[in-house]
């Protein structure tokens, strides 16, 4: 099976984050903002897969878009299934979100978390040098978005444990994806 073309890897997030751009815009000028999809707090539980594309405004989908397609490049430079596994593991950390928090909360940052999550992880599993250029590079960049996944360093109305529980997911799908080499006698 090939795998799919550079072109097609670039288009995945842009079509993903376009969803979210036409969520908002449509909740924005024809409900006032008042068409969310949310996930925990009694929300239904398919708006674990809604809530990554609804959110609180332009600014905060404008701030998740700054940090979603440039992780999802990089997570996607290793290649499709990749990213696949850290959607799947990032949705099926938040399944304890869904049911068990109190809070409601909705945007893509728990992906964005996932994704960079992954990232960090995936050098010191390869250990093949331009793996741990891309997780040294994301840490420098993106390292000082880690303090929001405690509590007590996010303002209220954020989601922490969305931020941590996407973080994981991304350690969970690196985890899951890679493979030791073997050793060819």
């Amino acid at each position: 099976m090939n795998s799919p073309s550079r072109s097609v890897r670039f288009l995945v997030p842009l079509v993903l984050i376009g969803i979210a751009w036409i969520q908002e815009l449509i909740d924005q000028f024809w409900f006032g903002g008042t068409w969310n999809f949310l996930i925990g707090g009694g929300a239904p539980w398919w708006g674990l897969f809604t809530a990554p594309f609804s959110h609180s405004g332009f600014s905060h989908l404008f701030s998740n878009t700054l940090l979603f397609l440039p992780l999802s490049w990089l997570v996607l430079s290793k290649g499709i299934r990749d990213y696949i596994s850290v959607w799947v593991c990032v949705l099926f950390v938040e399944i304890l979100q869904v049911f068990f928090w109190p809070t409601p909360a909705h945007g893509i940052s728990g992906v964005v978390f996932g994704l960079l999550g992954y990232l960090l992880i995936i050098g010191f599993l390869e250990k093949r040098f331009l793996a741990i250029v891309l997780t040294v590079t994301c840490f420098g960049l993106y390292g000082h978005y880690l303090p929001s996944l405690l509590p007590w360093n996010v303002p209220h109305g954020i989601s922490w444990i969305g931020h941590l529980s996407g973080f994981i997911g991304g350690l969970l799908g690196a985890l899951g994806i890679y493979r030791e080499p073997r050793q060819i006698l």
